[in-house]
């Protein structure tokens, strides 16, 4: 006999099992399907573990406020700590074109309630100590954002969905999607078949592939970033430094300390790397080391200990996708999250979970066209990617 769901969800990772966890605690039968062996065996493991309302887009940051809120109250209300550390976001500027341009956000991040404001070079130093200040002309900080573990969190998820009865099938890959007369009727994977009238693409890296399997066009391509670790060292500081300074090779860089004093890395590659290829290359580990150096010279000589591949599931405006699919009734995706999937997902899995249900909107219809599969998608909107 075929298992029957009311939603079934393609992808056990930072937006579908956050999802997961929303629809069964709306009392709604649901199926995790994931190719992997467990959960957050795609990117999740590979994230940093930051987490900021500090985009450019209203959308985006009303979206990761949803987040936020979720993160930074899961141990209060919950009890299980997933090392949720409030150290907020700096952005230093080192050019007057960088001033000018986050001086120029201020006012829309403002408009949607971000705490957020512009610091001088003394007031950075104080938040972060020994950051390099020749020719450091001030920054934004925005306190209430954060870090916490990927893995603690996407567990604490996944934990809480079970218990509401969200099942999970791990090794299992879609090979149809069932649809009778426009509708979403189930899933065929290379195990058995299931039934639900709504089926959730959040695959992540792979949410094309999966698009096409119901002729729809999903406009996700993935590219690779790399990122690192160093041992632990004497706290000092907490927030999330985002230096834009563009050097060879480098777009730019951006790295925190965790709470167990490790300093955590990861930079965003100048020339584009596409493709699924997670094996780490030789270029990353000299050029970030440099970088982590320059931007803070007291860590040049601690050591690193690991350093990974993962992919950013790209969009060719750098904005996600959280939708309803027109042509097909009962397909819904929250894909393209452009290498903020952890920071965007539970927020996501809240909008998304509210379309599925028709429940009053979590963000206001007019954000959501920002989001939106029938958008244009020829200009870059987040000018924080």
């Amino acid at each position: 006999m075929t298992p029957i769901f009311d939603v079934i969800i393609v992808g056990a990772g930072s937006v579908g099992v956050p999802l997961s966890m929303v629809l069964s605690m709306r009392n709604i039968r649901v199926l995790v399907i994931e190719r992997g062996h467990s959960i957050g065996q795609g990117q999740n493991k590979t994230a940093i573990g930051g987490i900021r309302a500090t985009h450019s887009v209203p959308a985006k940051i009303k979206t990761s406020q949803i987040s936020l809120n979720i993160f930074s109250t899961w141990q209060a209300d919950y009890g299980e700590d997933i090392h949720w550390q409030k150290g907020g976001y700096c952005f230093p500027a080192y050019t007057s074109e960088t001033e000018s341009n986050l001086k120029g956000l201020l006012k829309v991040q403002k408009s949607y309630g971000l705490n957020i404001d512009w610091l001088g070079s003394k007031e950075l130093k104080n938040i972060v100590p020994g950051i390099n200040t020749d020719g450091l002309l001030g920054g934004t900080f925005s306190p209430d954002d954060g870090t916490a573990s990927p893995l603690m969190s996407i567990n604490a998820f996944y934990n809480m969905a079970r218990k509401y009865g969200a099942i999970f099938k791990f090794n299992e890959r879609i090979e149809k999607i069932i649809m009778r007369n426009g509708c979403i009727y189930g899933v065929k994977t290379n195990k058995q078949e299931y039934a639900a009238p709504v089926l959730a693409n959040c695959a992540g890296a792979y949410a094309r592939e999966l698009g096409k399997l119901a002729e729809i066009n999903v406009p996700v391509f993935p590219e690779s970033h790399e990122a690192g670790v160093t041992e632990p060292v004497q706290p000092f500081f907490k927030a999330m430094v985002v230096d834009l300074r563009k050097t060879l090779g480098v777009e730019n860089f951006y790295f925190y300390q965790n709470s167990g004093g490790h300093i955590i890395f990861c930079l965003t590659p100048e020339n584009t790397i596409s493709g699924t290829n997670t094996i780490s290359t030789s270029e990353f580990l000299p050029i970030a080391a440099q970088r982590l150096a320059g931007t803070v010279p007291r860590l040049r000589n601690v050591k690193i200990r690991r350093i990974w591949r993962g992919l950013y599931p790209m969009t060719p405006d750098g904005m996600p996708i959280i939708d309803r699919v027109r042509e097909i009734k009962g397909l819904y995706m929250a894909v393209g999250m452009c290498g903020q999937g952890f920071m965007l997902g539970p927020g996501a899995a809240m909008i998304l979970a509210d379309m599925i249900m028709q429940s009053p909107p979590s963000l206001e219809p007019k954000l959501l066209e920002s989001f939106s599969l029938y958008r244009s998608f020829e200009s870059a909107f987040e000018k924080l990617k």
